[in-house]
């Protein structure tokens, strides 16, 4: 796309890119950090005050997943077209209002309407979707990498937030913890907002940096050539590859989605402290940011999908060692389990941004990774329900996280059988909409 207005734009010292990246880590910190993190810190603190049981707390992580899924039909296409600015304001807004709120419940209907429902809203808006497609459009030969030092943002909630909110739950109490991250969360979003953008060409730039003489030598031709294999909405769902994305990853966010809530929650049933289970989380929260560099240097040279693979496989293994350690009253043994888990999951959030990139094109990448969230969110969203119905009726998570292993190896297989698509079979038949130039809202 030409520079807006035409004519040369000076090139800016720092490319404005890599500030896509600072504000993607911090909104990530905050969004993913307070929804999954920090949930399970509250989860037997709240349950044992109130008398739910785990089914019933669990029921609002649930609401949110699948409300979380259908919301990402708006902001995909909005975040296209317009950019993430205006939607992370919005969200970080919604996002502390529900935190604070959350200080103050009494009853289960509270919990899962601002939990499962407004939470919910505020951290879609400035979570995974809305960030992770801006630098996509900012960057194509090195997606892996920037997509990956992003990531770190959950990665550090996770080594930081457990410990964080423990120690203030035995301090001051839970009701005094939702207020502290409202705090955190508001203190932090907003600034990080305003330095979201739509895409690059929208102010005269270029994907990665290039300059216009390197991109008229030919060293943009991976952007271009990625800018023109993207998929509309419509062109993707009619792709086989589309599916056994959605499948894959879907199987392996159980795993993930079950582990950051029950953690805690198993750890301390099998009769270890709720603070070495914080630190149990945090380690595999260090190894998982640790990890993350080294898979975004391997995603920009290596086949995703065998990495994708490398990945789901390990995750499932660490799963089974969690239940063999817990069984024995290991520490040494569980604590591989989590850093073995850590390196597993470490490399799910950018794989799979840098796969969905890669496969279907940045030009329309919010629109098809929304349609695509519906699917491999209700994948994820059943698993936490599931294994909480499960301990409630059994009595311990033991065969839950076996059959999630077992899923985390079909999601394995899935992901090394899919193929990238290629446009030029569907371009005679889908017609071209283009986004709009330059709307300048972020």
């Amino acid at each position: 796309m030409p520079p807006v207005g035409g004519g040369a734009v000076r090139r800016p010292h720092i490319f404005h890119g890599y500030w896509i990246v600072v504000a993607a880590f911090i909104a990530l910190f905050v969004s993913v950090g307070t929804q999954t993190y920090v949930i399970g810190v509250m989860f037997k603190p709240m349950t044992e005050e109130f008398g739910w049981s785990r089914t019933d707390f669990t029921y609002a992580q649930t609401v949110g997943r699948f409300l979380m899924a259908f919301a990402g039909f708006v902001i995909g296409g909005y975040v296209d077209r317009f950019g993430g600015r205006v939607l992370m304001l919005i969200g970080a807004t919604i996002l502390g209002s529900a935190l604070w709120l959350t200080s103050g419940v009494d009853t289960l209907w509270q919990w899962i309407a601002l939990s499962g429902v407004v939470f919910t809203v505020g951290a879609a808006l400035m979570g995974n979707l809305v960030v992770n497609v801006a630098l996509a459009k900012w960057f194509v030969e090195k997606r892996g990498w920037v997509v990956s030092l992003a990531a770190l943002g959950i990665s550090v909630a996770g080594m930081l937030m457990p410990l964080l909110v423990t120690v203030w739950i035995d301090a001051f109490g839970w009701r005094s913890a939702w207020r502290m991250l409202a705090v955190l969360a508001w203190s932090l979003a907003y600034p990080v907002a305003l330095l979201m953008r739509r895409q690059p060409e929208d102010y005269g730039l270029h994907p990665d940096g290039r300059s216009d003489a390197e991109v008229a030598a030919g060293r943009g031709a991976a952007a271009a050539a990625d800018y023109a294999n993207s998929f509309t909405r419509r062109e993707a769902l009619r792709t086989r590859a589309f599916y056994m994305v959605v499948f894959a990853f879907g199987l392996s966010g159980v795993a993930l989605g079950t582990v950051l809530l029950q953690a805690i929650p198993f750890l301390t049933d099998e009769g270890f402290s709720p603070s070495t289970a914080a630190v149990m989380v945090s380690s595999f929260s260090v190894v998982s940011g640790l990890s993350k560099p080294a898979w975004g240097l391997l995603l920009d040279r290596r086949d995703p999908r065998r990495l994708a693979a490398a990945s789901f496989v390990v995750t499932g293994a660490s799963l089974n060692l969690m239940v063999i350690g817990a069984t024995a009253q290991s520490v040494p043994v569980v604590t591989s389990a989590f850093l073995l888990f850590g390196l597993g999951v470490g490399g799910t959030l950018p794989l799979q941004e840098v796969i969905w990139a890669t496969f279907f094109g940045r030009r329309y990448l919010g629109a098809v990774r929304s349609v695509a969230m519906p699917f491999s969110l209700v994948l994820g969203a059943g698993g936490p329900l599931v294994v909480s119905v499960y301990f409630d009726i059994i009595g311990d998570y033991h065969g839950a996280f076996f059959a999630i292993s077992a899923l985390s190896l079909l999601g394995a297989a899935v992901m090394l059988l899919s193929q990238r698509p290629q446009k030029s079979t569907l371009a005679a038949t889908e017609p071209a909409h283009p986004a709009p130039a330059d709307t300048r809202s972020g």
